[in-house]
C-alpha cells in the first residue's frame, strides 16, 4: 500500500474558539478553536481572511522512518520495552525546516490567527483516514464536515481533511440516534455510530461511539474532544474512555507540550509522559469539580493563584485579582481573563487599549524584550515569555503589527496556547488532576503513566530553563539533556530508559493550521 502523504501546517497569529455552555435539552455545547486542515498530494489553499493577505509558504510533508534518536539533538539514547508500556505519542508540528521530510507542498498559508492542532485517524474495515483537531476543550469525536456549507474557497481545503463512509465499513453499524452540538462557531447535528479506529500506525480500538455528521455550518474539519468522557460529560464511553478499557494505554492519563514558537514540533502522550520536556517536579493540583467550577461543567478547571510581570527590571509586579479559577484549553489559542484584569496586563505592556477587533495593540519591540508573565500555581510557577505571549503579523507588503495574548472575556477564564506553550501538562482523568511544570525541550523520553500514583514523583530531565539555550529554529537543536534517563538529585524520576521518538516515524501525526476570527461571547 503506498504511503499516505500528511500535510503539516504551520500557525502564524492566534484567535480562539470557545464552546458555550451545555444546555438543559439534547444540544450539547462545546468549543472548538480552529477552522482550517489541508493534507494531500498538491497544493490547498487555506480559508482566507478578507482583510489580511496570504502568503505562499511551502510545508513539508513527514515520511515514516524507524530510529531510536533523540528528536532534538540526535543523540542515540538506550530504550527499554518494560519502561514504555502502552503509549500512543502524536508530535506536533511547527516547522517549515527543509530537509526533514520527503518532499515539499506548495501552500497558499493565510496570515491568520486561528490555531488548532489535529491527528489523522483511521475509522473503519477497511481503514478509512480522516483528519479531526484535537481539543482538550470538548468531549466527543465527531467527523464529516459538510463542506458543501462553507464558502466555494474554503471547499478544497475541507474536503482534503477526509471523509468516513459508514456503508463501505464491514465493522461499522449506526446507533439509530444522534445529537446537535453548538460551537462557538458553527453548529453541527450528528448521527452516532460504532466502528473500529485507530491513530495512524497505532493500536486498534474495536466499536467505539462517535458522530458522524449529517449537517454542518462553518465547519472545516470533524473534532476529537479530549475531555472527561462517561460519568462526566458524555453518557458514553469517549475515545480517552475507550483506549484505556481497550488497554491501549495503562492510565486515563495524557500529557501535552505544545513546543515554543521556534521548535519545529510539540508532543502529546497518551498513557504518558516525556520527562525530556520539562524541568525539574511536576506540580499537582485537583481539577475543580462541575459543580464548584465556574460554567459547572468537568472541565481542566484549576486554581490559579496569581499573575504577575517580570520586566527585564527584574522586579516583578503582582497584578490584583488575579486569583481565580481557569481552565486550561489547547483548543484555545489565546489565553482568556476577566477585562479589568486583561487591561492591567495590557496597560503593563504599554498596549494604549483595545483594539476595534477586541485585541491589545503592542509594540513589536517587546518580541526581543526579555521578560515574563509569571502564572503562580501552588507549586509550580510557570513564566511565559514576552516572545510567547506577543502574537506578530507580517503581511506581503512587508507592514507588522503586533498583538497581546491576552483578551478579555466578561464570562469565561482559560489559558489557551499562548500560556501552554510554555508550559508541560499532565492530564490524569483517573482521579481528576493536573500536573503541570516549565516546559524545557531537551529531547525526547517517553514513559509509560503506570497508574495515578506514579505521576507526582516523576522529574523532569531538562535543566533549569535559565540554563536552556533557545532552540535554533533553523536546525532544530535544543540543550541537549542527560543521557542516564534521571534528572540530578532527583530520587523519584521514572527508570532511566524509554523509547525515543523519531520527528517522522510517529503513530500519528499532529497538523496546524491558522486562521483568524472574531473571539466570541457565550
Amino acid at each position: 500500500m503506498a504511503p499516505i502523504s500528511l500535510g503539516l501546517f504551520l500557525s502564524i497569529l492566534l484567535s480562539s474558539v470557545i464552546s458555550a455552555l451545555p444546555s438543559a435539552d439534547n444540544t450539547r455545547s462545546h468549543r472548538r478553536g480552529g477552522r482550517a486542515l489541508a493534507s494531500g498530494s498538491k497544493a490547498l489553499s487555506l480559508p482566507v481572511d478578507d482583510v489580511i493577505d496570504a502568503d505562499l509558504v511551502t510545508l513539508p510533508v513527514a515520511t515514516r522512518r524507524r530510529s531510536s534518536g533523540d528528536v532534538v539533538s540526535g543523540r542515540q539514547l538506550p530504550t527499554d520495552e518494560e519502561d514504555i508500556g502502552a503509549v500512543v505519542t502524536l508530535p506536533v508540528i511547527h516547522s517549515v525546516k527543509r530537509g526533514l521530510y520527503s518532499r515539499q507542498l506548495d501552500l497558499d498559508l493565510a496570515k491568520r490567527s486561528d490555531v488548532a492542532y489535529y491527528a489523522q485517524m483511521n475509522i473503519g474495515t477497511p481503514p478509512q483516514p480522516v483528519y479531526v483537531q484535537l481539543d482538550t476543550g470538548s468531549f466527543e469525536l465527531w467527523v464529516n464536515p459538510d463542506c458543501t456549507a462553507v464558502r466555494p474557497s474554503d471547499q478544497t481545503f475541507c474536503e482534503a481533511t477526509g471523509s468516513y463512509n459508514l456503508a463501505t465499513s464491514t465493522t461499522g453499524r449506526s446507533l439509530q440516534r444522534g445529537n446537535s452540538l453548538q460551537y462557538g462557531i458553527g453548529t453541527a447535528n450528528i448521527s452516532y455510530v460504532v466502528d473500529d479506529l485507530s491513530f495512524a500506525g497505532g493500536p486498534n480500538l474495536a466499536q467505539v461511539q462517535f458522530g458522524v455528521a449529517t449537517q454542518t455550518t462553518d465547519q472545516f474539519a470533524g473534532i476529537l474532544g479530549l475531555g472527561h468522557g462517561q460519568n462526566f460529560s458524555t453518557p458514553y464511553p469517549n475515545v480517552m474512555d475507550q483506549l484505556a478499557a481497550q488497554g491501549a494505554i495503562r492510565t486515563k492519563a495524557f500529557s501535552l507540550a505544545l513546543g515554543s514558537k521556534a521548535e519545529e514540533m510539540g508532543t502529546l502522550v497518551l498513557g504518558g509522559i516525556d520527562t525530556a520536556k520539562f524541568s525539574g517536579s511536576l506540580a499537582g493540583m485537583p481539577v475543580i469539580p462541575a459543580d464548584s467550577a465556574p460554567d459547572g461543567v468537568s472541565r481542566y478547571w484549576v486554581s490559579l493563584q496569581s499573575i504577575a510581570i517580570t520586566p527585564p527590571s527584574g522586579r516583578s509586579i503582582q497584578f490584583p485579582g488575579s486569583k481565580l479559577p481557569v481552565f486550561l484549553d489547547s483548543g484555545a489559542t489565546l489565553t482568556l481573563l476577566p477585562r479589568p484584569l486583561a487591561d492591567a496586563i495590557a496597560t503593563s505592556f504599554g498596549s494604549p487599549g483595545l483594539d476595534s477587533r477586541e485585541f491589545y495593540p503592542v509594540d513589536c519591540s517587546l518580541v526581543t524584550t526579555k521578560g515574563t508573565v509569571d502564572f503562580q500555581f501552588a507549586g509550580t510557577t510557570i513564566k511565559v515569555p514576552y516572545n510567547e505571549m506577543i502574537r506578530q503579523n507580517v503581511r506581503k507588503d512587508g507592514t507588522q503589527s503586533c498583538m497581546l495574548g491576552i483578551v478579555p472575556s466578561p464570562d469565561f477564564v482559560l489559558l489557551g496556547d499562548t500560556f501552554l506553550r510554555s508550559a508541560y501538562a499532565v492530564f490524569d482523568l483517573a482521579v481528576d488532576m493536573v500536573y503541570l511544570a516549565q516546559y524545557v525541550n531537551c529531547g525526547s523520553r517517553v514513559m509509560e503513566i503506570r497508574n495515578s500514583q506514579s505521576i507526582a514523583p516523576v522529574v523532569g530531565l531538562c535543566p533549569d530553563p535559565s540554563a536552556v539555550t533557545t532552540p535554533d529554529p533553523g536546525n532544530g537543536n535544543g540543550t541537549a539533556g542527560q543521557t542516564d534517563g534521571t534528572a540530578d538529585g532527583s530520587k523519584g524520576a521514572l527508570p532511566s530508559s524509554a523509547l525515543m521518538i523519531d520527528a517522522s516515524g510517529v503513530w500519528s501525526t499532529l497538523l496546524m493550521m491558522a486562521a483568524i476570527t472574531t473571539l466570541l461571547t457565550f
